[in-house]
């Protein structure tokens, strides 16, 4: 079960320098290539080992693939040569332009690739065939480390690789991210924020360039400034234009990097350019100014050096940034920090992190449309105390990302279409209920749902208390999520997730009534013909007893209680301690009997007979009893149906196990002033 519970307390940032030791043996890089240098040989990395399962999950390898090491290769292999550069990054035979757009623009600022790429690495007298690599993974930095068996056919690298033929930085890159996801079929299809993200930590947002603002040259300009990653692509409209050619020479559906910008002086006037790199390191746009358009005979010698202008096949060109508008259609920006690239002013953000789970059945409510469920997703409190700097409202970026989903691609598992909607507080605490959604709408929203893995959106509300309620876009989906929350100013958030209390009333004394009542006639007369005549019952003949009312009661679903429930009902009745129950405890627990299936059947508002497990949370808090979403989720998985419908026999034992193990609970933590986890499953 991957979705089970995520702690959903707001979590500091983490540091690239806390990177953490991911290795299944628990060793770090420097540990295990020590001992390899120690035992004198060569690192196989058990984790991902040189065999198809590391390729492919769904397919076998279309040709017989050979795993061989950088220096099997070529004679002599280097990590590095000449700097790591954009033209280090070729793609080979792998649907992964996503991620080559994003490792091009990883080398245009050496701080970020240090810190994703160490540097101190090589094949030289320390070599010992081990290798490692830092990504950023859901507020985490990860340490990965890999062997560098690369697959190959016929003595050259199948996936990618370098211009330069003993050039492996980048080869060995791509291995990590694939073990980081699983596979290198795990890399196929993607945005190409996703890796950009992973690169940097940094917050991805995203343009569509016909609905650009009018200062997009600026925004584009600061962000590359910045060391922002930039990447471009050109939609499609069916897949069968999918790596489509262009009558220019563009890609349709194919990442692109953006490398830089410029303006050059042309015929008196200055000309704004965009500089494009295409991952497959060749086929490029063949309009005015490219490689060898005649615009650049009139522009000078030393302004060409300047803008590094070669005519040459590398899959780097320039275009007039006017013709970038018309043939593009998104620009993805992955900012370092999430400063406005309209704005002038850098500033200090504050960002705080939620980790949670959607679970089908009872957090995972989907979005607005489905008013039913809605209100079961999880809900974060915003409190938005202070205005920006000489403004009257605060501004903040909220970026919900789903985790491992191309991970668990193997399992059949696609990314989620998902957003969230922003609600003004009503100022109580508690999770809000279905009513509160009925009758107020939203005050914010993600400008779409969608299958991306983050969705993120900048927004400026006035001061005060916001519920944020991250969704699916249909219910039962299930995922983990990230939510992240970026402000200018100091915000405060925690999860309106339910603190544990119990709420019981006191037990009523077992004591006849003077008078009983033509239904506590009919129970004693069974009771007696059951019991004999020490009048007490065992869980066998209460088993009998219940079994025989409840299949009688009317518009409630009812199979059967087990053995085991009706002994949990005797230990929680039996004031004696014979283990049997007498009538007057049998009366008490009918009370509690009856009070339960009025809450069952006010819960089941279908009257079919059973109740929605999206309707537990309600019906437990009606009961007594206030859960959290982590035992929420248990309960839900241990008693509903694959329909996600609890029947009442389901709910009594629920209510049964709930009720013992609370007074356990209370008597304990009385004695020993600890907490007591509450056991509720069978």
């Amino acid at each position: 079960m991957p979705y089970l519970y995520q702690d959903s307390k707001p979590r500091p940032t983490a540091l690239p320098g806390d990177a953490r030791a991911t290795h299944s043996s628990g060793k770090t890089y420097k540990e295990l290539k020590q001992e390899c240098l120690r035992r004198g040989v060569l690192f196989e990395d058990p984790d991902f080992p040189a065999c198809s399962s590391s390729l492919f999950f769904s397919e076998k390898p279309p040709i017989p693939f050979i795993w061989r090491r950088p220096g099997e290769i070529v004679k002599d292999p280097k990590f590095i040569l000449g700097g790591a550069t954009r033209t280090d990054i070729c793609q080979g035979d792998l649907g992964d332009c996503w991620l080559l757009a994003a490792i091009a623009s990883l080398t245009l600022s050496e701080k970020t690739l240090a810190r994703v790429v160490p540097l101190d690495q090589n094949f030289g007298p320390d070599y010992a065939g081990i290798f490692h690599f830092q990504f950023w993974q859901h507020n985490e930095w990860l340490d990965v480390v890999i062997d560098d068996r690369l697959p190959t056919f016929k003595g050259r690298l199948v996936f990618l690789h370098s211009a330069e033929c003993n050039e492996f930085w980048s080869a060995l890159l791509e291995k990590a991210y694939a073990k980081l996801n699983g596979s290198y079929e795990a890399l196929k299809g993607g945005s190409t924020i996703e890796a950009m993200e992973d690169f940097t930590g940094g917050v991805g947002e995203m343009y569509e360039v016909k609905r650009a603002p009018d200062n997009f040259y600026e925004i584009l300009e600061k962000a590359l400034k910045r060391c922002s990653m930039v990447g471009c692509s050109i939609d499609t409209i069916s897949a069968a234009e999918t790596e489509a050619k262009t009558p220019f020479g563009l890609i349709k559906g194919h990442a692109y990097s953006v490398t830089g910008l410029d303006e050059v002086s042309y015929r008196g006037r200055r000309v704004q350019l965009i500089r494009i790199r295409n991952p497959w390191g060749q086929v490029e746009w063949n309009g005015p100014w490219s490689d060898n358009s005649l615009e650049w005979r009139s522009v000078s010698p030393s302004e060409q050096r300047r803008l590094s202008q070669e005519a040459k096949d590398d899959g780097e060109f320039w275009m007039k940034f006017e013709d970038f508008k018309v043939h593009f259609d998104k620009v993805e920006i992955c900012n370092l920090t999430p400063d406005a690239l309209e704005d002038s002013t850098a500033h200090k953000w504050e960002v705080t992190i939620h980790q949670g789970s959607w679970v089908r059945g009872s957090t995972a409510g989907g979005c607005r449309n489905y008013l039913e469920t809605f209100w079961t997703n999880p809900q974060i409190k915003l409190h938005l105390t202070e205005k920006d700097d000489g403004q009257d409202d605060c501004t903040f970026i909220a970026a919900l990302m789903q985790k491992d989903r191309r991970k668990l691609k193997k399992f059949g598992a696609e990314m989620l279409t998902i957003g969230y909607s922003i609600y003004e507080s009503p100022g109580r605490d508690g999770h809000l209920g279905k009513d509160f959604f009925r009758y107020h709408p939203s005050k914010a929203r993600s400008k779409t749902y969608i299958n991306l893995r983050e969705v993120s959106n900048r927004f400026k509300l006035p001061p005060g208390d916001y519920v944020l309620v991250p969704t699916t876009f249909e219910p039962h989906q299930e995922a983990d999520f990230c939510l992240r929350i970026f402000s200018e100013k100091k915000a405060i958030t925690e999860d309106l997730d339910e603190n544990v209390a119990i709420d019981l009333p006191e037990p009523l004394d077992p004591t006849p009534s003077p008078q009983e009542t033509e239904e506590e006639k009919q129970f004693r007369d069974l009771f007696e013909q059951i019991s004999g005549k020490d009048m007490e019952i065992s869980a066998e003949e209460l088993q009998y007893v219940l079994n025989a009312v409840l299949k009688r009661t009317k518009n409630i679903k009812f199979k059967n209680l087990s053995m085991i429930s009706c002994r949990n009902i005797i230990s929680l009745m039996d004031t004696s301690g014979n283990g049997k129950l007498e009538f007057s405890e049998f009366k008490v627990f009918w009370e509690k009997m009856k009070k339960w299936i009025n809450i069952f059947l006010q819960f089941d508002f279908d009257k079919s007979g059973s109740m929605s497990s999206y309707e537990l949370r309600s019906a437990l808090k009606a009961a007594g009893y206030q859960l959290n979403n982590y035992l929420l989720q248990l309960i839900v998985l241990r008693y509903s149906d694959e329909r996600f419908q609890i029947e009442f026999d389901d709910f009594l034992n629920c209510l049964i196990r709930l009720e013992n193990a609370s007074r356990v609970f209370q008597a304990l933590s009385v004695k020993n002033k600890g907490f007591i986890n509450l056991n509720i499953g069978e």
